[in-house]
């Protein structure tokens, strides 16, 4: 995929305030401080495009970027972070939701996890909820550039073990944002969902 414009579009925490435009959209979704924002800059190639935080729960929007002017790539809250309120997090919990459950224009859904711990209950939560949509999925296992290459087998087994990846819509991909690996088979990935 070929990057020639992207910009930051608008922010959304209800249906209303979506894009209207009906161009396909792709949504990214991680636990807080899992380098969603460091992907959206590299598969962009912009540096601060999303605002990376060292402070994790930052992104409490919908967060629309317009690519290319043919698609939107979607930041979604990043779920798990304890600092956040029990009713906070049913808020996001219910816009994000609505949006995932909703939203015609959605085409597929990137599921970040950090390749330097055991999938969270979370990731395994939002996994299984993509499956009961029926979405296509994309794994991604971040910060792969921060595990020896001798462990990354065993981050792919340990992924195996919590996950059950035997589907033929699941596509599993390791990442670093520093080394910039796999930058290409994400665009690809992307390219052929919003063209169906």
């Amino acid at each position: 995929m070929i990057i020639k414009s992207s910009s930051y579009a608008v922010s959304a925490v209800r249906e209303d305030q979506y894009p209207k435009d009906d161009l396909p959209e792709i949504a990214l979704s991680g636990r807080s401080n899992v380098g969603k924002s460091s992907l959206i800059n590299t598969l962009l190639n912009r540096k601060n495009l999303a605002r990376t935080s060292s402070q994790p729960g930052k992104t409490q929007t919908l967060n629309f970027y317009l690519v290319n002017d043919e698609f939107y790539l979607v930041d979604v809250p990043g779920y798990g972070y304890a600092r956040v309120s029990q009713k906070k997090r049913q808020e996001f919990g219910e816009m994000i939701q609505d949006y995932l459950e909703t939203r015609p224009n959605l085409k597929g859904l990137v599921i970040l996890i950090d390749s330097r711990h055991e999938p969270t209950k979370d990731d395994i939560a939002m996994y299984n909820y993509a499956q009961y949509l029926n979405l296509p999925i994309l794994v991604v296992c971040t910060k792969i550039d921060k595990i020896k290459k001798s462990q990354v087998n065993k981050v792919m087994s340990r992924l195996k073990k919590n996950i059950d990846l035997n589907y033929d819509h699941v596509t599993v991909l390791t990442f670093s944002s520093v080394t910039k690996l796999h930058v290409a088979e994400l665009g690809k990935w992307i390219e052929e969902k919003i063209s169906k």
